[in-house]
């Protein structure tokens, strides 16, 4: 790893190679700054987000993210965000999306969002043009097309194949519990059993599967006046209950930005996730002066003492730049770009290893 430290506006230059770990104790990026969850497709959202803040027109932190997670939602980045992926129980793919000013600690998000392609910016119109936070269903999409936006089927022929094989396959892996038929073996229409012992879905995976289809942007970016914003984009889990709603809209969960502090955004087991609101918590690590790398691990290592087999991303940034990661249950990349820096940079993080006597230690 090269750095360079050049004193520049008060801060100082960071230029890793990729595929690189930043120590806790990383020099200062120059603003204005880009983080979000992943690499590969989703470098395009960062990119996008970060050129945008280079523009003199109209440059700010949440019109960023919100050019950030609409890329990635335009790009079908991964087919876990945007239209045409992660189909439900009935084949149908509906949105999820939350944005959040870290200035006046605003948010609007809406979930469960039907047959209309824009989520991340139907979440910016809930900010910006009601006093609520969340809007969700057929309620949200009537609200997005009183603002201008337009109705269209969110299916495409591959998520409909994808579901015509799951159906084909006997619904496997599904998300119920305490049902007959025997959800492990068949289809429903499935009818609700009391549970012979204490309710619970064990500790393993949610879904039961594999979870790799439901990944998720999250976006954290920081202008050049310092100015912060965050926010979520993702179809979310495929094959899931309709209806369900996971941690992307959450505040506090899918990603949680407070300005004064930092950012983070998450990515992974939403069920679950969202139990701990693991932003939220990650940004108070900050608040109570954790480096952004510490921060991250703390929250991740929270929750594998619930659930050891979870899979989870955490990206946490400081209101200066400093940035970490921490995952469990798969290995993590994210995606930031910072300064003058002339192409974005990918950081590879391996899953956090927790001790059998740390899980044990409720």
């Amino acid at each position: 790893m090269i750095i360079i430290l050049l004193p520049v506006l008060g801060f100082m230059l960071l230029w890793p190679g990729a595929n690189c770990q930043p120590p806790a104790s990383s020099p200062l990026p120059l603003l204005p700054f880009v983080i979000n969850t992943w690499a590969g497709p989703f470098t395009a959202a960062t990119d996008a987000a970060y050129l945008s803040l280079l523009s003199k027109a109209d440059s700010s932190a949440i019109n960023a993210v919100e050019l950030g997670c609409a890329t990635c939602e335009r790009n079908q980045c991964d087919g876990t965000v945007g239209f045409g992926g992660s189909p439900d129980e009935d084949c149908e793919t509906t949105l999820d999306a939350m944005i959040m000013d870290g200035t006046s600690m605003k948010s609007g998000a809406v979930a469960g969002l039907r047959r209309i392609r824009d989520a991340v910016s139907v979440a910016r119109h809930v900010l910006q043009h009601t006093r609520h936070s969340l809007l969700v269903g057929d309620q949200a999409t009537s609200f997005a097309v009183e603002n201008g936006f337009v109705e269209e089927d969110l299916s495409t022929a591959q998520s409909k194949a994808m579901c015509d094989e799951w159906r084909a396959g006997g619904c496997q892996a599904n998300y119920r519990l305490n049902v007959l038929p025997d959800p492990s073996l068949s289809c429903g229409p499935y009818t609700p059993v009391r549970p012979s012992g204490l309710l619970s879905e064990g500790t393993g995976r949610v879904g039961g599967g594999s979870q790799s289809s439901h990944d998720t942007i999250s976006m954290v970016a920081i202008d050049i006046s310092g100015a912060m914003a965050a926010g979520t984009s993702t179809n979310g889990a495929s094959h899931k209950v309709p209806g369900r709603v996971g941690d992307g809209p959450i505040v506090g969960s899918g990603s949680y930005v407070d300005g004064e502090v930092g950012g983070c955004g998450a990515t992974g087991d939403g069920d679950v996730m969202m139990r701990f609101l693991p932003c939220y918590q990650a940004v108070e690590n900050l608040r109570r002066g954790m480096a952004p790398q510490e921060a991250a691990e703390d929250v991740v290592r929270r929750m594998l003492r619930k659930y050891p087999t979870m899979q989870s991303g955490i990206v946490v940034v400081d209101s200066k730049g400093r940035h970490g990661g921490a995952a469990s249950g798969w290995t993590f990349t994210y995606a930031f770009r910072g300064g003058d820096m002339d192409a974005t940079e990918v950081v590879t993080v391996p899953p956090v290893a927790v001790a059998e006597a740390e899980i044990l230690d409720l």
